[in-house]
Order: structure tokens, then C-alpha cells, then sequence
């Protein structure tokens, strides 16, 4: 849960004190979390983000969601919450020991239910699934070379009116230096494909680490 760059740090304080807080279990997940994987942490949402999935979930009335990037499971958990009772989320990763993890928490939030898990590489789990516009609401949170197939494949499963929402777009505040390396290049090429994509229509928020929302036309 890096603290981006782009955010005066007062303001970004400031906002997340002003957002529903997480409860005690998401709290303990995240520490637990960061005990656990140490520098890996940062792969975790904020506690803001999780709120907004939460609500996002809600107010879109999604039924069927797909997660790609499953980690220790704080972002399943916010989505599945948003569900009703008999939704359902597939989430999917390629790590049993972040899972086992993820899946202990399930059981304490008393989502298990909602959650199906299913290990093994995003794009080839993406694409086992059912070819009908089916989805409802989607959280991508992965390696950033695959965002395009997983982008691809989610969203010609989508339902009209369905919702991605995507991870990590700003980079850091790094996503506009052309002397960037790493991941940004590939960050920037998938959120050029998104902004032309006539199919959609998508807004990237200056949130936490940069959330795009994309509403399939």
C-alpha cells in the first residue's frame, strides 16, 4: 500500500480519514499481511480502495464478478461483501500460499460462500470461462504485461452496462516520465488501448495508485 506520489500527503490523509474505515477484520488482514510477505505488502489495496469496491459492487446491483490478482484476499473480501447473498465471485491467482490466506479470512468474514477460487494463470483461467456476456463486475490487480488479455477477455464477457475496475494506472505518479522503466511502459500501452476503445466508456481517477473505470457501452 505504497503512498503515491501525485497526492499532496496531508490531502491524501485527509481523504482517507473522511472514508468509511475498514473493520477489525480487514484491519488484522492487512497486518497480518504485511507480516507475512514484508515488502510485498504494497501489493495490497488501501483501505479507501476496498471501501469503494465495496460500494462500486453495490451500486452497479453486480450478481457475477471476476477478480484477477487474488493476493491475501483483501480486495475479494470487498468485493464479495458488495454482493447479494446468492452472487458470486471468481478469483482467481497462480499462489497457494497468498490464498491460504486469503481463504482463512473468507471464512471469518463469512463470504466463503460467495467465493470461488481458482489457481493457475489469469489469461488461461479468463479464457476457460463461459464465452457470454455474463459478468457483472470485474477487479483487475495483476501483472501489468498481462492487464490487455485480461482486459480482453473480461470484456467481451462483460454484460452491457458491466464494470472493470483496474488497478495501479498511475504508476506511482510515474506513468508520464518517458524515462520510466519497469512496469510503467506496459501500464501506459494498456491505458492508451483503454482511452480508444469505442466499445467503452472509462474514466482513470488520481486514487490511491490510480483506479481506471471502464463501463462497457
Amino acid at each position: 500500500m505504497k503512498a503515491a506520489n501525485f497526492i499532496d500527503p496531508a490531502v491524501a490523509h485527509y481523504a482517507a480519514s473522511h472514508t468509511s474505515p475498514p473493520d477489525d477484520l480487514l484491519l488484522g488482514l492487512a497486518e497480518e499481511t504485511l507480516k507475512l510477505t514484508g515488502d510485498r505488502a504494497i501489493m495490497q489495496i488501501a483501505h479507501e480502495q476496498g471501501t469503494l469496491l465495496t460500494m462500486l459492487v453495490q451500486l452497479t446491483g453486480a450478481r457475477r464478478a471476476v477478480e484477477v490478482g487474488t493476493f491475501t484476499g483483501y480486495s475479494s473480501i470487498c468485493i464479495a461483501r458488495g454482493l447479494p447473498a446468492d452472487g458470486r465471485l471468481i478469483a482467481c491467482d497462480v499462489s497457494e500460499e497468498w490464498t491460504s490466506v486469503a481463504r482463512r479470512y473468507w471464512d471469518k468474514a463469512g463470504v466463503s460462500e460467495k467465493i470461488e477460487l481458482r489457481l493457475g494463470p489469469g489469461a488461461d483461467t479468463l479464457k476457460a470461462l463461459p464465452q457470454e456476456e455474463w459478468i457483472d463486475f470485474a477487479f483487475i490487480d495483476a501483472d501489468k504485461v498481462g492487464y490487455p488479455v485480461y482486459y480482453e477477455e473480461i470484456l467481451v464477457r462483460l454484460a452491457p452496462g458491466g464494470l472493470i475496475a483496474v488497478d495501479n494506472t498511475l504508476q506511482h505518479g510515474e506513468i508520464t516520465d518517458p524515462s520510466a522503466g519497469g512496469t510503467v511502459p506496459a501500464m501506459r500501452e494498456f491505458n492508451d488501448l483503454v482511452a480508444a476503445d469505442s466499445r467503452v466508456t472509462s474514466v482513470l481517477l488520481p486514487f490511491a495508485d490510480g483506479l481506471t473505470l471502464v463501463r462497457k457501452n
